[in-house]
């Protein structure tokens, strides 16, 4: 028996003799399926076909884990380096034993989570892995694809590690998150976030959306309260889903005048 991979986002699929008809994450209007229509995959496929794991520190105390080639939506894991233990977070769909390698030189892991659904990808291979508890927001467990008995839920905040906490800011997903990492960028403090809070090109503002491959935008009271949400923390740093873009400093401003920015073009009056 197989488990199955989404080939457009890469979540993963409970082992059985043949794959879904649908992955029910793409049927999403947040997502999106193929015009050739629903297609899966494996691991083992993707690693037949050239795909290995991309390990980089990003910063000290902070390590990337993507795949290259790219693999579906693309986002590369970051796995938060602690005294009292390792956070991985936003699992990519493809997973190999060199990764696994590498986090267990680093320390293994004691927790694995996600700023929202598309972004779920191996999280039950990567805590059966490590014995690791998988943590989802009370709001978004039901699109787990692949149960397990691992998951234990949360909501508002977790404190998952010492200086590292999840916030949940909705929006996106009503369980959307963050990861405040308040070691990171020299102590000033960093964000994950996934697209919750989406970097934008220029490594200068950050934007929000309900749906980026569909365009279609947040709501006035989403956008301010994922705001609201990230108020209480200090950051200087916010890494998004992907290697680039990072907004490198000054991220509380840039969030909050994102934000009226945003809001002002929604309401017409830019």
């Amino acid at each position: 028996m197989t488990v199955w991979v989404c080939a457009t986002c890469a979540n993963h699929y409970p082992d059985t003799d043949a794959p879904p008809q649908i992955c029910i994450i793409c049927a999403d209007e947040r997502q999106w399926v193929p015009p050739g229509g629903q297609r899966w995959t494996t691991l083992a496929e993707l690693a037949k076909a050239g795909h290995r794991s991309d390990i980089r520190e990003v910063e000290p105390g902070l390590v990337g884990i993507g795949a290259t080639p790219q693999v579906a939506i693309g986002q590369r894991s970051l796995l938060v380096r602690t005294p009292e233990g390792n956070l991985l977070w936003d699992p990519s769909g493809f997973i190999d034993e060199e990764a696994v390698r590498a986090v267990r030189e680093m320390g293994g892991l004691r927790a694995v989570s996600a700023s929202h659904p598309h972004f779920y990808g191996s999280i039950v291979e990567w805590s059966r892995a490590f014995d690791a508890e998988i943590l989802l927001p009370e709001a978004d467990v039901s699109w787990l694809t692949r149960p397990d008995p691992a998951v234990r839920t949360w909501s508002g905040t977790l404190e998952v590690l010492p200086g590292v906490t999840l916030v949940q800011c909705g929006g996106h997903f009503p369980g959307s998150a963050v990861v405040h990492w308040a070691g990171g960028a020299d102590g000033k403090g960093v964000l994950l976030s996934g697209d919750t809070i989406f970097v934008t090109p220029g490594e200068d503002r950050i934007t929000f959306v309900w749906s980026a491959p569909n365009r279609l935008p947040l709501p006035e009271r989403d956008v301010r309260g994922v705001v609201e949400a990230v108020r209480p923390y200090r950051y200087d740093r916010i890494y998004g889903g992907w290697w680039t873009p990072v907004l490198r400093a000054d991220a509380e401003r840039v969030v909050r005048e994102s934000a009226e920015r945003y809001i002002q073009h929604l309401r017409g009056e830019a």
